[in-house]
């Protein structure tokens, strides 16, 4: 491919106030997941919430897909009540990029999963949640401060794509209170947190289709998205 390939990112749909007059709902995400696809060689488009019906033809025209970060999945997904802390469920956006995955993953186009992202790979794959983590870990280091990433070390686990591109260990951008809990069918965990937390996973079969529960997009390294563009190329 001689043009630069074309990288969608799904958004919220969510009431914001811009400009002098504007205060209704509008399709965004935060404008580090642009600039991380575009610094590291692609062009990004913005995939808000749409007709799952529409999810084919989409990843037609796409080289690249990244399930962006977000709300809370709806735990009836992976066939749970919600824990208290479980935050109100989006359904239009958890229909909307199910099937974007659904169609990416069997036309084989690269997918890069962003926290919420990987969580729902792993709900795809018939995986399930920890509702709130601080139950499990005992502790709050994950998401210590609500609006405010923190970071804390990753370790990668050798011999897996995810480990191929980020061959040390290395401290990331961490905002969340939820996490894996049952791996789904045909992925395998490829980075931990210190306390055991599945950080990374991957699908066996040969394709570039990588979920990290940490934020990529907020801190200087590109090399995640450096990856998916390269396979979004060939």
């Amino acid at each position: 491919m001689s043009t630069q390939p074309l990288i969608g990112i799904t958004t919220y749909v969510a009431r914001a106030r811009w400009g002098v007059a504007w205060d209704a709902p509008a399709a965004l995400v935060h404008a580090t997941y642009p600039r991380y696809a575009q610094r590291a060689g692609g062009l990004a488009v913005l995939l808000p919430p749409d007709d799952p019906a529409a999810a084919d033809t989409v990843l037609r025209r796409l080289d690249g897909l990244v399930l962006a970060g977000g709300e809370d999945l709806d735990p009836a997904l992976y066939g749970q009540d919600p824990h208290p802390r479980t935050g109100k469920p989006v359904p239009e956006r958890d229909r909307w990029e199910r099937a974007l995955l659904d169609a990416a993953l069997r036309r084989g186009t690269p997918v890069l999963g962003i926290c919420r992202g990987m969580q729902l790979m792993n709900i795809h794959a018939g995986g399930t949640l920890c509702q709130h983590l601080p139950d499990e870990v005992g502790h709050d280091g994950h998401n210590p401060r609500v609006g405010t990433f923190t970071d804390h070390l990753v370790k990668p686990v050798p011999d897996t794509l995810t480990g191929s591109l980020l061959p040390e260990a290395v401290q990331v951008a961490t905002h969340h209170h939820q996490s894996v809990d049952r791996l789904g069918e045909g992925l395998v965990p490829t980075a931990y947190a210190e306390d055991g937390t599945v950080e990374a996973l991957e699908y066996v079969a040969e394709r570039f289709a990588v979920g990290v529960q940490w934020h990529p997009e907020a801190r200087d390294d590109a090399r995640l998205m450096e990856g998916l563009v390269r396979a979004a190329s060939s």
